[in-house]
């Protein structure tokens, strides 16, 4: 793609890496339409150009991490090469749990991933900076592999999380996973059972001195932007990205920045 073929306003292309699970871009890509419209857009050309893939063959992040299936470091590489081909100044992947594979991928890219967690914190200090106890609903492979504990603590806050394999994480891995009613597996309908278990995850968490929920996992976005009457405020990564996104595309930050960081 050639940015001369975009509108004067847009100096950068996003690349979004989606598919995991399925309705992890739609919901991204919900949110840049929201906000999007949020800074006063009058016409379809006042949208940014962006490029998705879809990559639903990308194997389950949390088995690939606890070494049950293929690695899939390989998969994300190759996919962020095909948006880099494809025109992407910056990629955007919108499930959490593949940023257990960060390190390993992002030094083969020769344009940025955003890390979803350093930029979910970042945001959670500046507009919530009385907190100091944030929560974390997310898989076990988010968790494993200390993703937003790590971002937690470097910025000074303590995170509040479930323990593996205790009762409230087997009961949000369910929300997720179950075949029948959780989210990965239901389509765009969101069950009762869901709502229920969220609702309990989220006043255990504030029992647990959380001031604040991250949704750390995209299915949860899905289903907490559908709750009426949270336990607790929560904030959405897949929300601080999509404001991100825009200021990127539009040049409202500089790449540079979040190239360095």
């Amino acid at each position: 793609m050639r940015h001369s073929q975009l509108t004067p306003q847009q100096v950068a292309v996003p690349g979004i890496l989606g598919g995991m699970g399925p309705l992890a871009h739609i919901e991204f890509e919900r949110r840049l339409i929201q906000k999007n419209l949020e800074r006063g857009i009058s016409s379809d050309q006042d949208y940014p150009v962006w490029v998705l893939v879809n990559a639903s063959n990308i194997p389950d992040r949390t088995q690939s991490i606890a070494g049950e299936t293929a690695d899939c470091a390989p998969w994300l590489l190759h996919y962020g090469h095909l948006l880099e081909r494809c025109g992407a100044d910056f990629i955007l992947v919108t499930c959490n749990t593949s940023h257990a594979f960060y390190d390993r991928v992002q030094p083969q890219l020769s344009v940025p991933w955003i890390h979803l967690m350093e930029q979910t914190v970042q945001f959670i200090r500046v507009t919530y900076s009385q907190v100091r106890r944030v929560g974390v609903l997310a898989t076990d492979g988010t968790l494993r592999t200390e993703l937003y504990t790590r971002s937690l603590i470097q910025a000074g806050l303590i995170p509040v999380v479930p323990m593996l394999g205790s009762a409230v994480q087997l009961q949000i891995m369910q929300s997720i996973y179950h075949p029948q009613w959780g989210i990965k597996n239901a389509g765009v309908w969101i069950s009762e059972e869901v709502m229920q278990i969220l609702q309990q995850s989220m006043a255990w968490l504030r029992q647990q001195g959380a001031e604040i929920v991250i949704a750390g996992c995209t299915e949860l976005s899905v289903a907490l932007a559908r709750m009426e009457s949270p336990a607790l405020p929560w904030v959405d990564p897949l929300e601080v990205a999509a404001s991100l996104t825009l200021d990127l595309a539009f040049g409202k930050r500089s790449l540079q920045s979040i190239w360095a960081a």
